[in-house]
């Protein structure tokens, strides 16, 4: 069966750098990093590349002899496209089934090839907040029923979060939800 977002892009080297840049907005890469992540010809990345630059969706820069690219956040789509893909990859379920049920939680942050813009089966998250871990393994239980996709975490006290060094996880962890 095709995915909401096959059936909506056909181009599958668009589609890897749809989610390349805009699940994590962090993201940044040049082409060659591009052609040996994806597999895929420098050429049609190229293509591609131009394409959505030239239609505002990435901006770049020169980094020495390297054309660096990343996600234009003030396109005006991009929030969009960030929420659907959130939606192809299921986190939308798992915010709205495990973070929103189980309670004393402060805040959910990606990591993992996801937060790369990498495909994946495996979704991963770490928790901040006093959390029940029984009742959070039977929500994750249903969760990955649904989403078909394992879900991988973390928890962290919130003590514990001022100790976490960001600095280990390339790119910056995405926030995925924040109690307001």
């Amino acid at each position: 069966m095709q995915s909401m977002i096959g059936t909506l892009i056909s181009s599958k080297t668009r589609i890897k750098l749809l989610l390349k840049f805009f699940l994590n907005s962090n993201t940044t890469a040049y082409l060659r990093s591009l052609q040996s992540e994806f597999g895929d010809s420098s050429n049609g990345i190229r293509l591609e590349l131009n394409k959505l630059e030239k239609a505002g969706m990435l901006s770049s820069s020169l980094q020495g002899n390297k054309k660096i690219f990343q996600a234009n956040v003030q396109h005006p789509l991009f929030n969009e496209i960030h929420n659907i893909l959130l939606k192809h990859i299921g986190l939308d379920i798992v915010v709205e089934n495990v973070v929103e049920r189980l309670g004393d939680v402060n805040k959910v942050y990606l990591v993992g090839e996801f937060s790369k813009g990498l495909d994946s089966q495996v979704i991963d998250l770490i928790f901040i907040g006093g959390i029940d871990k029984a009742y959070l393994v039977k929500l994750i239980d249903k969760v990955e029923g649904l989403i078909n996709r394992k879900v991988r975490y973390l928890i962290y006290q919130k003590a514990e979060f001022e100790k976490i060094d960001w600095n280990t996880f390339k790119p910056e962890p995405l926030l995925l939800w924040s109690r307001t």
